[in-house]
C-alpha cells in the first residue's frame, strides 16, 4: 500500500469519527433520562377538570386549551406518582389573553392543588401592578414559600434574593418554551424561558430551596387558592408538556393517587439564602475510548497490510 493510500485512509477514518460521536453523545444523553411523563396532545390526554367548557384538548390544533378565572378556583390535571429527587419539566405555552390581575399557573403540585400549600412548583405567567412578568413560585414539603420574578430588583417579593437584571415582560400570541430544573444535591431549583421561534433565552434565574423538594403527585394548571376578581382571564394553549428525572429509559405506570390529606400551614417568612452561581456540567460521551481503539485497530491493519505487500 502506498503513503498516499494510507493517508486517505486515515483521513476517511478522521471523518467517521467526527460524525459517529455526535450522534453517540446524543444517544447516551437521551438514555441517561426517566420519563415520568410526557403528551404532545396528538390525541386526548384525557386531564381531569371542573371547567371542561374552559380547559379541553383541542383536537384541531392538537394543543390543550385553558381559560383561568382566578375567582373560580378552575382546574386541570393529571396524575403522576409521587415525585422524589431531581427531575426537569418542561413546556411550551402560548397566550392570546391574560386580563389585568389575571395569572397563568402551571407545575407540579400536591393533591391539594392549592398554590399557597406545599408542596408545590409553578411557572406563572402574570399581568399585575409589574405588568406582565413572569415567575417561578415554590412551596416545599415543610411550608417554606419563595418566589421569584422577572421584574428588576422585586425585593418587596423575594427579599434578598430578588431578580437583579433588568426587567423581563413577555409577549401576547408568541409561544415560549418553559423549563424548571430542580438539582436536589445543589438544592437549586431553576426556571428558564425561551422564545420557541429563535431558541433565544427571555429570562432565567433560580432559587436555593433550602431543604429536598418532594411528594408532588400531579400535573396541573388553575386558580385554586387564588381569590382575585370575577370575569378576568388568562388564555391560551399549552403543549409538549414532559417531565423527567435523571435515570435508566424507563416509562412506568401511573398509579392511583392516596387520598387528600391537610397539609402543614403555609408561612411566607423569607429565606436569608443568598443566590449563586449554578455550576454547568457537560458530561463526557462514553464512547471516545472505543471509537479512538476502533480507529487505532484500523490503521493497525492497514499498517499490517501494507508490510505483507513488501514481502
Amino acid at each position: 500500500m502506498s503513503l498516499r493510500t494510507l493517508c486517505l485512509t486515515l483521513l476517511v477514518v478522521a471523518c467517521l469519527l467526527i460524525l459517529v460521536l455526535p450522534v453517540q453523545a446524543e444517544s447516551d444523553d437521551r438514555s441517561s433520562v426517566n420519563v415520568i411523563y410526557q403528551t404532545t396532545f396528538s390525541s386526548d390526554p384525557h386531564w381531569t377538570t371542573n371547567s371542561p367548557s374552559s380547559d379541553y384538548w383541542d383536537p384541531s390544533t392538537g394543543r390543550y386549551h385553558f381559560s383561568i378565572e382566578p375567582s373560580t378556583g378552575n382546574y386541570a390535571y393529571t396524575t403522576i406518582d409521587n415525585l422524589d429527587g431531581p427531575f426537569t419539566f418542561e413546556y411550551d405555552v402560548i397566550l392570546d389573553r391574560v386580563d389585568d390581575d389575571a395569572t397563568f399557573r402551571f407545575g407540579l403540585t400536591g393533591a391539594e392543588m392549592d398554590f399557597n400549600k406545599g408542596p408545590n412548583v409553578f411557572s406563572l405567567f402574570t399581568n399585575g401592578k409589574h405588568d406582565r412578568i413572569m415567575w417561578l413560585h415554590l412551596v416545599t414539603t415543610g411550608s417554606k414559600q419563595m418566589e421569584v420574578n422577572s421584574q428588576s430588583d422585586d425585593e418587596l417579593t423575594s427579599g434578598s434574593i430578588a431578580y437583579k437584571g433588568p426587567t423581563v415582560r413577555y409577549e401576547l400570541n408568541k409561544t415560549y418554551s418553559v423549563v424548571i430544573n430542580y438539582e436536589e444535591e445543589l438544592k437549586t431549583l431553576t426556571m428558564r424561558v425561551n422564545d420557541k421561534a429563535t431558541g433565544r433565552e427571555v429570562w432565567a434565574y433560580f432559587l436555593k430551596t433550602v431543604e429536598s423538594v418532594r411528594g408532588m403527585n400531579r400535573i396541573y394548571l388553575g386558580s385554586r387558592g387564588d381569590y382575585g376578581s370575577m370575569y378576568v382571564y388568562a388564555s391560551g394553549y399549552i403543549d409538549n408538556v414532559r417531565l423527567t428525572q435523571p435515570g435508566p429509559a424507563i416509562t412506568p405506570e401511573q398509579t392511583l393517587v392516596s387520598p387528600e390529606t391537610t397539609p402543614p400551614r403555609v408561612t411566607t417568612r423569607k429565606p436569608t439564602v443568598l443566590p449563586t452561581p449554578l455550576p454547568t456540567d457537560t458530561p463526557e460521551s462514553p464512547a471516545d475510548s472505543i471509537l479512538a481503539v476502533l480507529a487505532l485497530g484500523i490503521i493497525g491493519t492497514v499498517l499490517v497490510i501494507r508490510g505483507r505487500k513488501k514481502y
